[in-house]
């Protein structure tokens, strides 16, 4: 019998079940549960809007799109984002994924904190950009029925999650804080780690190695 949470099915595919249990293992309740919360309210905003992601893409969009923050996956010297979506990318093509889709889904995890462009791309990245944004920013929450919004919540329990999601970004990123430069990373880096200081922009085109 399909899983089913606040109307949204959970695909049934071997490659969704393998992944549930790998991000499961490697990763941490607080993540797991974001993660999945991120596929059930994008779903529910696709819904909403008309548009028609692939399920499975998207569940798998989702389920890895914070795994570059934890142990193993973020022993790269890469931004998190793009090292999760480069286990994304190996996962979908060792499970037979055409090369296409695999893209897809490296796209969407790749791109799932950058503001103002995942909205105007295929459905699996603007709908998984607008189900973290749901999640950790509460965008768009108002246009969630409440009781869904509750079922979600049951099943994928937030706890204290704002505090204990931004200790997984310091843990993920003070040991690669270049990575954070440029980026909304930066940003948390900045508030909690003492010492830490961005490198602007304006810093860069300044120090370029030009007359003027």
């Amino acid at each position: 019998m399909s899983e089913t949470i606040a109307g949204v099915e959970i695909p049934e595919t071997a490659a969704v079940a393998e992944a549930t249990r790998l991000v499961q293992e490697m990763t941490s309740p607080l993540i797991y549960h974001h993660s999945r919360r991120v596929f059930v309210f994008g779903a529910i905003h696709a819904r909403r809007l008309g548009l028609k992601p692939d399920p499975e893409l998207l569940y798998l969009s989702a389920i890895f799109h914070d795994t570059g923050l934890m142990t193993p996956f973020s022993d790269a010297e890469q931004r998190f984002e793009v090292d999760g979506a480069d286990h994304a990318r190996t996962f979908m093509l060792d499970h037979g994924f055409t090369a296409a889709a695999a893209d897809v889904v490296w796209t969407a995890i790749a791109l799932h904190t950058t503001p103002g462009i995942p909205h105007r791309m295929g459905p699996e990245i603007a709908i998984t950009n607008l189900g973290v944004l749901t999640d950790v920013l509460g965008l768009a929450l108002d246009e969630l029925d409440s009781a869904q919004v509750e079922e979600v919540t049951a099943v994928h329990p937030r706890g204290d999650f704002k505090n204990k999601f931004l200790q997984a970004f310091v843990d993920g990123l003070e040991h690669r804080p270049e990575t954070a430069n440029g980026t909304v990373n930066a940003d948390v880096l900045e508030h909690f780690v003492p010492g830490f200081q961005r490198t602007t922009t304006v810093e860069r085109i300044l120090g370029a190695p030009w007359p003027s």
